[in-house]
């Protein structure tokens, strides 16, 4: 749940989380949606079940705990309208007790923040990616990799290069990078640490430019100014309206694997962009349900 802040009063507590903010949104379009996560058997977690339900996204393979709590962020927004955030967390000793849902070649699967490279979670994480890659799946990878936890990249350095090579897509905006990389340079980066394991990249910067990096194609892409209110699900709809435009031009692991075409890189990338830049002129963390509707005419 974040509790969001603004001049130093809370203004809204909105459900959120990486992926859950991208979830939502695609569960809006009335894509056929599930998450795999965990929540608290209190009344936060209540809310946030409910919240899936009413947006059209699958709560069976969310594992409700009945010791800890459910996970509260604060979020301060600055006068540019991002975010600087504190956690707190009360977990139980059991982690993500959860069935696996069924996969079918080329459906879609998102992960990514600590999340991903947690030690508690990682033999759970690494046993559904394998099995995600057994039932061909299209796996995106978003690094959202905070600065929070940058002491502990080297640690954790391992799982991240493993992920890469379960991931047929990656995402990393430039702080990600840096925390993770030492860099910023996603070129370089790219080069380096990436192309090996992941040869699809994309990288994203606070009012900035996206860059995709791929065998086939690499293209800057500019953002346009838009007014904000919240930049806090920017990034995390960018990577919804990614899948979106995968869903939408049939885009699947085989195409990718032979190269996609620069035509096909411009439609995505501009769903992508649409979706964030709709998340940024509102307080919500996923896509409105204007935008939702007007997206399934």
């Amino acid at each position: 749940m974040d509790i969001i802040f603004k001049n130093g009063k809370p203004t809204a507590a909105v459900p959120g989380g990486s992926t859950f903010n991208g979830i939502i949104s695609l569960g809006r379009l009335g894509l056929d949606v599930s998450m795999i996560s965990e929540t608290g058997n209190d009344k936060v977690g209540d809310i946030i079940m409910d919240f899936m339900k009413d947006n059209g996204v699958d709560n069976s393979y969310v594992a409700v705990y009945a010791t800890g709590r459910s996970a509260i962020s604060l979020a301060w927004l600055n006068e540019r309208n991002d975010a600087e955030y504190m956690f707190y967390k009360d977990y139980p000793a059991a982690r993500l007790e959860v069935d696996w849902p069924r996969i079918k070649k080329d459906d879609i699967v998102m992960m990514g923040s600590y999340f991903v490279l947690n030690p508690v979670l990682r033999p759970k994480v690494k046993q559904f990616l394998e099995y995600a890659r057994r039932c061909g799946a299209l796996i995106y990878y978003d690094f959202n990799f905070r600065r929070t936890h940058k002491q502990e990249a080297i640690k954790i350095y391992a799982d991240m290069l493993e992920n890469l090579e379960y991931a047929d897509i990656v995402r990393g905006s430039t702080e990600d990078l840096e925390n993770l990389f030492g860099s910023g340079d996603a070129e370089k980066i790219y080069q380096k640490e990436i192309e090996f394991y992941c040869r699809q990249m994309l990288c994203t910067a606070a009012g900035g430019d996206v860059l995709v990096l791929s065998p086939t194609v690499k293209k800057r892409f500019p953002v346009k100014d838009v007014p904000t209110v919240s930049t806090i699900g920017a990034g995390d709809n960018f990577n919804a309206g990614f899948v979106y435009g995968l869903v939408k031009y049939g885009i699947t692991r085989e195409m990718l694997e032979n190269g996609v075409s620069e035509d096909l890189w411009d439609q995505v990338i501009a769903e992508a962009q649409q979706f964030s830049a709709n998340v940024c002129q509102s307080i919500n963390n996923s896509v409105d349900l204007t935008f939702a509707d007007k997206k399934k005419r």
